[in-house]
């Protein structure tokens, strides 16, 4: 952690909804006048995508029939964690990123499935912004959570999660549903062992609970709205916030435990930018005392 560099992290699974968090807090960075470092997660990968689908086929023939971009293995978690000490240190440090489409990849005359160049951090930034599968994580001699100032899991009910990124994956990607559920399943050890651990260690978690059935997630035709779901909302250090204005504020809203707030899904975003400007204000209150 560091009080002149702060950092903050969104860690959240594929298909979780970390891209509408991540909207959120670029929000409060444009509203705040603040230039923020963003890190891609993608960007952290050990292979590009045809270097990572030959290294599958290698684990298979091993016997590995799990091998994901969920587990350390297939990501430079070492390189994350160095990137957050050198950033909360000196505000320095060097990124790249994963070029998804060719949209991404054309300014830089590369394929789409590879990594730009590694660059530096440019001066003057404010803080650092990461989102991505490992925000929190920690284990074998690596302790990126330890490294994060403010850290906010996005955890939508698993069925849930599945819906969102089974339609991603199918309209957005071309997949089949076959390929989708197929790449669930074989995530599903790393999902358990190296992502759920995460949410123990952050600061804040959004999960999305829709108030629709969605027993089957394999043949919803759509994703539920924001109206058709409510929000948890657990702190895990409730003191200083004030939950009588939050109350006040969003309407329809309930405290079920302590910690633990539940707000109207069409509610979420202004909920983020309540829970979080405060936040954000208070981390560069210390870096100007600093």
């Amino acid at each position: 952690m560091s009080v002149k560099h702060p950092i903050i992290a969104i860690t959240g699974s594929s298909g979780a909804g970390t891209s509408t968090v991540m909207q959120s807090f670029q929000h409060i960075f444009r509203r705040e006048g603040l230039k923020a470092q963003i890190v891609e997660g993608d960007s952290f990968h050990r292979y590009d995508r045809l270097s990572m689908r030959a290294e599958m086929k290698a684990q298979e023939a091993l016997g590995n029939l799990n091998f994901s971009h969920f587990g350390p293995e297939a990501n430079l978690l070492g390189e994350l964690e160095q990137l957050f000490v050198d950033y909360g240190s000196s505000g320095s440090g060097k990124v790249r990123k994963y070029l998804h489409d060719a949209g991404e990849a054309e300014p830089w005359k590369q394929e789409p499935g590879t990594f730009t160049p590694w660059q530096d951090i440019p001066d003057g930034t404010d803080l650092m912004f990461y989102e991505g599968l490992h925000g929190a994580w920690a284990g074998e001699g690596i302790n990126i959570a330890k490294q994060v100032d403010l850290c906010v899991g996005v955890v939508p009910t698993i069925n849930l999660e599945w819906i969102q990124k089974l339609h991603r994956d199918q309209k957005m990607r071309g997949y089949s549903q076959e390929a989708v559920t197929d790449t669930i399943l074989r995530r599903m050890p790393d999902y358990v062992s190296h992502l759920c651990p995460q949410f123990g260690r952050t600061h804040v978690n959004f999960q999305r609970v829709p108030i629709v059935d969605t027993s089957n997630p394999f043949i919803a035709r759509d994703i539920p709205t924001a109206d058709e779901s409510m929000v948890v909302i657990r702190f895990a250090n409730p003191k200083g916030i004030d939950f009588q204005y939050l109350l006040s504020i969003l309407h329809g809203s309930m405290m079920t435990r302590p910690n633990t707030l539940v707000v109207p899904g069409g509610k979420m975003g202004l909920a983020m930018q309540m829970i979080f400007t405060p936040m954000v204000l208070r981390l560069m209150d210390q870096k100007r005392r600093a």
